[in-house]
């Protein structure tokens, strides 16, 4: 895929997963068995029209959007598009934000012209939700897509940035590495080559997780504690793919911790062979459906591409011709 393809397939991918996920997020993994999720639905937990998507793409899109007005990666720029989102529900499909996280509304009411925006995001044990995952897309993106990702001074440059990005709203270890880790996925997506989908990603995890592993002094400089219990218990199970590929669904969780979404994405991903397959089974492990749905749908998109993603499902999502001038947008920037 060129640059374009790529952020066609990235970004809407997000949005379809997520508005597939809306409405039945909450619902247990039970009531999925029961009345499974086999196309794009309405109403439901939040009564949204079929095609709704939720505060995942709206402030990934808003992240994105400043990037293209910007011209670059401002934070500054990209808190204060969400100060709009939260405040003045821009971004939003129907003028209403109908669902927002804690840590993400905590660390924007933070936010103050002038003020430093990465030092707003929560940095404890339990600042550790999905809310800077689910809107990284744009940035990954922004560094997946180029062919030279690995090498040691653009990777250290990427990690830097998107590790700022995370911290607008969750600044604690845990969430760093998994936004990196989400972009080394999508690099290795991007440029598979004859690699198997778990062969790809093992690729991104084991470069990934080496980078901290051998860096913790360097990256300790850049104010950015990486101690071993988060570097190496965090993520253990997916140094081993194959083996974290074969576990059974009962031992993949999908509420709101952000380890959990990762894995998850990452299981349902590996474990499908369509865009479509891979989203439902995404939402159909029930609890924070939406985020998991946004986070897959947007490996699944670089995976499959853009016409991959089934078109009825496309054709209902809200303000989609706004999605797609962004887009457009967007690829002049990469």
């Amino acid at each position: 895929m060129d640059n374009r393809e790529c952020v066609f397939a990235g970004i809407c991918g997000t949005v379809v997963g997520d508005a597939i996920g809306v409405p039945v997020e909450f619902t247990s993994r039970e009531e999925r068995r029961r009345d499974p999720v086999t196309d794009m639905r309405e109403y439901g937990t939040h009564s949204q029209p079929k095609g709704t998507w939720s505060d995942d793409s709206s402030m990934m899109l808003a992240t994105m959007d400043s990037m293209i007005l910007q011209g670059k990666i401002d934070y500054a720029d990209i808190m204060e598009k969400f100060q709009g989102w939260r405040m003045y529900a821009d971004y939003t499909p129907y003028q209403n934000v109908f669902d927002i996280g804690i840590t993400c509304s905590r660390a924007i009411s933070q936010y103050r012209p002038g003020s430093d925006p990465l030092k707003c995001g929560g940095m404890g044990e339990r600042d550790n939700g999905n809310g800077s995952l689910m809107r990284i897309m744009p940035v990954s993106l922004y560094y997946a897509v180029r062919p030279d990702y690995w090498d040691d001074s653009v990777f250290r440059e990427a990690v830097k940035a998107i590790q700022n990005v995370s911290c607008l709203t969750h600044a604690h270890p845990r969430s760093l590495i998994a936004c990196v880790l989400y972009t080394s996925i999508c690099h290795e997506l991007i440029f598979r080559e004859g690699k198997s989908v778990e062969e790809a990603v093992s690729l991104a995890v084991e470069k990934t997780l080496r980078f901290y592993d051998e860096n913790r002094d360097s990256l300790a400089q850049q104010n950015r504690d990486f101690p071993e219990e988060i570097r190496k218990d965090t993520y253990y199970r997916l140094r081993d793919i194959t083996r974290f590929a074969g576990l059974s669904e009962s031992q993949i969780q999908s509420g709101g911790y952000v380890v959990h979404t990762l894995e998850a994405s990452i299981w349902c991903l590996i474990n499908t062979s369509s865009f479509a397959g891979c989203v439902l089974k995404a939402v159909n492990l029930g609890d924070d459906t939406d985020t998991t749905g946004a986070v897959v749908g947007g490996l699944a998109g670089l995976l499959y591409g853009f016409e991959g993603i089934p078109k009825d499902w496309w054709s209902v999502i809200a303000k989609k011709e706004w999605i797609e001038e962004k887009c457009e947008a967007f690829s002049g920037l990469l």
